[in-house]
């Protein structure tokens, strides 16, 4: 097929005889060995294909249509022909394809719409360490249908750094083969970076330095699309005259990326400014310089606030070898890293699965359409988290897509239906039924398009940049909002108004409604979260919006697209999700604060002061003041705090049929307390008779009975005098007592029936501690001795006898001769 050989060449046989033999298979190979090109042409001559299509997936867009572009050269064809592509709103197939690279989420469509994979004979899975969500749900189906229709289908992950233990494990112990890659030596040189200054600067000079004293291309890995602008333009005119610059990134049409990825022109080099999207797969051909930030832009899912935000971060060593690589693809080079060698070691090995960190609610909507509830029914690499999954199927049961048993209802399948996210699939759905599906289907089309429209936080100006954009990719966009439209056999009398564009978004969140709080540009979301604007936003002074994206911490993050909504629309949308309430707060005073509220979600929509509140209301409200402050700072009493105690103490040593009267636990659930609360207003009107009229119904009668006989209140010392025992001492339950209070006693004082003996502190006359002991027979028979000695001296008055078993308790001194 090809006169160039490559490393992956040497076990092609070794593959195809194990994929002869069994229908799974592990290949590790190196960087450079050619394995996304050559295994899926090695396999078209296989007895067991068939007719069957070779199916291989990529983490990428651009990665799968420049793999499609090398196997269609090393055929002498046209892409399209024997070799395809299908990515998100672009393909080349045909009747003839019969290796189609596709992209993970275009697989997870295709497993979805036919389980059986007709005319399907193998799936490869490239770069599967990336452990994308998309990459590893796919797998899990396709080894559910290879078990249960297809037990002929092959499945092969491929990658370079892969635990191809637990993969194989996963695949039915799987045959792992291993192949050497083309990797020419890669200097590395630690530069450093000083965090106080700009990323963007540190590294156009870094690039300016390499390009004097290597040859060759550059390929220069930043977190973020913001960093690779500001570096392009403090590059463009600053380089020697021979260089291009060029960006990668996903939001770049082909043209651009395919620009970026072509060799240079004869007698020209070229410096690749890229994200991630370049880390594997790709090969662009010249590079022999790297410089790599070190730093790169992944998105990170908050359960709490039900929102994604994109956090820059610290690559792991593994992503660091693999951007390092890139500079010995095709010849010796170097790789400039700016970071210190010694903060290497501090790197994390790996990053983290995606399914670890993402919202999981489109995960849970395909797994349901696939007929499954419960994720342990299918073999995830990593299982998914049990927090994430339930926040996930909660959101979905909003979205009615999920019926209280978690299975798919008819909203749902029309959802899963969608390439859509849920959220903006359902927006679509109930669009269409408004007439408002075209509108939608824009909205749509933008959010899940990075970029496109522009930058505005506006959506109703990205809308109407998406509709004047007639580059490949803004047509495109355009065409896929229209195929959407036609799958929700939407057939819109009006044609999209911009203006209602908040209205529609709010469909998909809800959530995310916000209203302006105080100040212009502060807004508070419908889900409680604080959001921010700057004054130079368009939307700065919008009463209320709709917000698609936001950035940052939960508690000002930063809206980066988001649509103006009038109070108008939000009440004819939300009729049913608006309730009226009464607020009351108390002042620590007593003083009541009461208003009735017409609120959405956190929002206030409405507010009217009320002079007479609702009695509950008052006691929810004294509740919420006593829950803030804590019950410690109520006015126990003394021997309610010694009941406590007691009670507690049984139920760490006994068992739970006792109850817990933990400062934490009655801080947890006030409802004990609310009976008792009538006609109050403040905390100073709560005393300790209310207190222990609440805290008797919190023990049964049965175990109140128990509590003097297992753990008494005193315990009657030989003078007569009763002891109080203290219950929460560390060494146990302790007896504090004057020695001579105990002479007579030869057995050791004890609770519980005898079960627990208690600590004894032992007190001089003057009430200072002498000894601590629990075994009172071993003391007065040893230590006594030398107690009595010393105490004699300093207490003549008092009674130290011999054998004090012998001698009369007392409280008294000795009586004057």
């Amino acid at each position: 097929m090809t006169s160039s050989p490559l490393p992956i060449d040497a076990i092609l046989p070794q593959l195809l005889t194990a994929l002869e033999q069994s229908c799974n298979a592990v290949l590790v190979a190196e960087p450079g060995a050619g394995k996304t090109t050559r295994v899926p042409l090695a396999l078209l001559g296989a007895a067991w294909r068939g007719d069957g299509k070779v199916i291989v997936l990529e983490p990428r867009r651009l990665a799968a249509r420049a793999a499609a572009r090398r196997m269609a050269q090393t055929l002498g064809e046209a892409v399209g022909e024997t070799v395809g592509y299908r990515v998100r709103m672009d393909s080349k197939v045909s009747t003839k394809t019969r290796i189609e690279v596709v992209t993970e989420g275009v697989f997870t469509r295709m497993i979805l719409d036919d389980p059986e994979l007709s005319g399907i004979s193998a799936v490869l899975f490239d770069e599967f360490h990336e452990r994308s969500m998309d990459g590893d749900l796919g797998l899990a189906l396709a080894l559910d249908v290879q078990e249960a229709l297809r037990d002929d289908l092959r499945i092969v992950p491929m990658s370079a750094t892969l635990d191809a233990a637990g993969v194989s494990q996963l695949l039915g112990d799987a045959p792992v083969l291993k192949s050497e890659g083309r990797q020419y030596p890669v200097a590395t040189q630690y530069i450093g970076r000083d965090p106080r200054g700009r990323l963007e600067d540190q590294v156009a000079r870094a690039v300016r330095s390499a390009l004097i004293e290597d040859s060759g291309s550059v390929l220069v890995f930043l977190p973020g699309q913001g960093e690779i602008k500001r570096t392009q333009s403090l590059l463009e005119g600053r380089v020697p005259a021979d260089t291009d610059i060029a960006p990668l990134y996903g939001a770049l049409d082909s043209k651009a990326q395919d620009f970026a990825v072509r060799p240079a022109k004869s007698g020209r080099r070229k410096v690749v400014l890229t994200t991630a999207i370049a880390q594997t797969s790709l090969t662009i051909e010249g590079v022999r310089i790297v410089i790599d930030s070190g730093l790169s832009r992944v998105p990170r899912y908050d359960p709490q606030t039900g929102l994604t935000r994109l956090e820059t971060v610290k690559v792991s060593r593994a992503t660091a070898e693999q951007r390092k690589g890139r500079a010995g693809r095709v010849e010796p080079g170097t790789c400039y890293r700016l970071w210190e060698e010694a903060q290497t070691k501090a790197l994390p090995a790996a990053e983290k699965p995606e399914i670890l960190e993402s919202d999981l609610s489109g995960l849970v909507l395909d797994v349901a359409n696939w007929g499954v509830t419960d994720p342990t029914q299918l073999k995830f690499m990593t299982p998914p988290p049990a927090a994430a999954w339930s926040e996930a199927k909660d959101l979905l049961q909003e979205l009615d897509a999920l019926d209280a048993d978690g299975a798919l209802t008819t909203a749902g399948r029309d959802l899963a239906g969608l390439p859509l996210h849920p959220r903006l699939g359902h927006m679509l759905v109930q669009a269409a039924h408004e007439e408002q599906a075209e509108l939608a289907s824009l909205i749509a089309v933008i959010i899940g398009e990075h970029g496109l429209g522009g930058r505005s936080t506006d959506l109703r100006d990205r809308l109407r940049r998406l509709m004047q954009d007639h580059s490949p990719r803004g047509r495109e966009a355009r065409a896929q909002a229209k195929r959407w439209v036609k799958m929700v056999r939407g057939r819109t009398s009006q044609p999209a108004n911009f203006e209602d564009a908040g209205d529609i978004l709010s469909l998909a969140y809800p959530d995310r409604i916000a209203q302006q709080r105080g100040a212009k540009g502060s807004f508070r979301l419908a889900n409680g979260r604080g959001a921010q604007l700057e004054e130079s936003e368009s939307l700065y002074a919008e009463k209320f919006l709709s917000i698609a994206e936001v950035t940052g911490t939960a508690a000002r993050a930063r809206i980066l697209l988001a649509a103006p909504l009038s109070l108008r629309e939000l009440e004819t949308r939300f009729t049913t999700h608006i309730r009226e309430q009464e607020h009351v707060q108390l002042t620590p005073e007593g003083a009541i604060k009461a208003v009735r509220q017409r609120v959405l979600g956190k929002l206030v929509l409405e507010e009217k002061k009320i002079s007479s509140p609702d009695p509950e209301a008052v006691t929810d409200a004294l509740l919420a003041l006593i829950g803030r402050k804590g019950t410690a700072r109520l006015p126990w009493s003394k021997d309610q705090l010694r009941y406590r105690g007691r009670i507690q103490y049984l139920r760490d040593t006994i068992g739970q049929s006792w109850p817990d009267l933990s400062d934490k636990a009655l801080d947890a659930d006030l409802s004990w307390l609310r009976p008792f609360l009538a006609g109050k207003t403040a905390i100073s009107q709560i005393d300790a008779g209310t207190l222990g009229d609440a805290l008797s119904t919190l023990v049964p009668w049965e175990l109140s009975s128990e509590l003097d006989r297992l753990a008494p209140s005193h315990f009657a010392v030989p003078t007569g005098s009763r002891i109080p025992v203290d219950y929460a001492g560390e060494q146990g339950p302790m007896l504090s007592v004057r020695v001579q209070e105990l002479f007579g006693l030869a057995e050791h004082p004890s609770i519980c029936g005898g079960k627990i003996q208690l600590v004894l502190q032992l007190l001089s006359p003057a009430q200072r501690p002498i000894q601590i002991t629990k075994d009172l027979p071993g003391f007065w028979q040893g230590s006594w001795a030398d107690v009595k000695a010393d105490m004699k001296g300093q207490y003549p008055r008092h009674p130290w006898p011999d054998n004090p078993l012998d001698a009369e308790a007392t409280r008294r001194v000795k009586p004057r001769k």
